[in-house]
């Protein structure tokens, strides 16, 4: 939750200063042609130098420098107490890394930290106090807000915040100076291409961009751990998919019943806010179609005419969709009700695309069983509002013991 820091930490980036050719535009996610190949590597090369451990960051305070494009290499004082970001899924990574106390500010915090305490319910002493967080974006991100917020660092990407209503590279530099740096990389969500003037910028994976900010808070143990967790279920779920041919056709889609819209999004392509579909292989019913980007918007005839085996629905997992409204509306609609996943009761409850690290744990579980229930076991029927649903231990893809002590630190 937020708070005021009993110091403050003085933060500086020693990498070039952005290039002042940045223009103002679209905050959206772009054409992702420009995207380069998302590296496979989920454990990213960063330079650290500090005399201190992670144990001692909390008592003792070196200097210590990160890396991460767009922002090249920052010098930090000490870890950061007073933490800005915009999109949960770094929210969910200073949970996961034992600094969620430390963060100010989330996007919708009433949707976003419902959701992640959904997911964290089924870990022992783990839970984010969202209550009393700002949300950056309710009226446009303006200047005076992070002034006011006075954070430690904004874990945010300064190419999307050039974008933004009355920024340009100037305002960017300005806070940086004035208030702290900046650390986060957004155009990796979707591999789209950046704004002009960051035209060495560079995509991750989400685990790698977990690694960095991991290295922010000098956290690498908890990532390492947590990396293992990871690796170890996605090894499990790609060496027991069956043929390519004997899986489902699926689309992941958010319906807009008011206008009677289907916003698709592809399951294959490069980025992270795929990294719970990518991994598990499905047969993107829309693959051939070309939104200039990861997702479009489709009609009842276009999900008729693909006649997917199943529907994720995304945001099926937040406040902000009811998953019986969804599926009530699709089954008493006269196209609606003619699909196959309709008539199998196969639509189903998705995540967030802004997902960090344990929410993709999770959603990578949930999808697994939902696609292959023969070979992951069934998903369990999920309640409107409740948590997660309760999976008996054997049938879980990944330990919750783990993942809670690493978090709570007890490694």
């Amino acid at each position: 939750m937020a708070k005021t820091p009993t110091r403050r930490t003085y933060l500086k980036r020693t990498g070039a200063l952005i290039g002042a050719g940045v223009v103002a535009g679209c905050s959206g996610d772009g054409d992702s042609s420009a995207a380069t190949t998302e590296s496979t590597e989920a454990h990213p090369e960063t330079t650290i130098e500090t005399e201190t451990t992670p144990e001692e960051s909390e008592t003792a305070a070196s200097p210590y420098t990160v890396s991460m494009k767009p922002m090249g290499e920052v010098t930090l004082d000490a870890v950061p107490e007073n933490v800005f970001t915009v999109y949960p899924q770094y929210a969910d990574m200073a949970v996961a890394l034992g600094h969620g106390d430390a963060l100010n500010s989330v996007y919708v915090p009433e949707m976003s930290g419902t959701t992640m305490n959904q997911y964290y319910h089924h870990l022992d002493g783990v839970s984010f106090e969202w209550q009393d967080l700002t949300d950056p974006l309710s009226d446009g991100l303006h200047k005076e807000m992070l002034l006011e917020l006075d954070s430690d660092v904004h874990l945010s990407d300064p190419a999307w915040v050039s974008t933004q209503d009355n920024w340009d590279a100037g305002d960017v530099a300005e806070i940086e100076s004035q208030v702290a740096p900046w650390f986060g990389n957004f155009y990796s969500g979707t591999h789209a291409e950046a704004p002009d003037g960051y035209d060495d910028y560079g995509y991750y994976t989400l685990w790698e961009l977990f690694g960095h900010v991991a290295d922010v808070f000098q956290e690498r143990a908890r990532y390492e751990a947590l990396n293992e967790v990871h690796q170890n279920l996605v090894s499990t779920i790609r060496s027991n998919l069956p043929p390519k041919e004997d899986r489902p056709s699926v689309i992941r889609a958010t319906f807009s019943e008011s206008n009677e819209i289907f916003w698709t999004y592809h399951l294959n392509e490069p980025g992270y806010w795929l990294a719970d579909t990518r991994p598990l292989g499905a047969n993107d019913a829309f693959a051939e179609q070309d939104w200039g980007g990861l997702w479009g918007s489709v009609d009842f005839e276009a999900v008729a005419e693909a006649d997917p085996d199943v529907i994720l629905h995304l945001w099926g997992m937040t406040p902000n969709y009811q998953m019986s409204d969804v599926r009530a509306a699709l089954d008493s609609h006269p196209v609606g009700s003619e699909l196959t996943a309709v008539q199998e009761d196969r639509v189903y409850p998705a995540g967030m695309r802004y997902q960090g690290p344990i929410m993709n744990l999770f959603q990578l579980e949930m999808g697994a069983k939902q696609l292959y229930p023969d070979v992951f076991g069934e998903w369990p029927e999920y309640t409107d509002g409740e948590p997660y649903p309760e999976i008996p231990e054997e049938e879980q893809l990944f330990d919750r013991t783990k993942v809670a002590a690493t978090v709570n630190g007890e490694l």
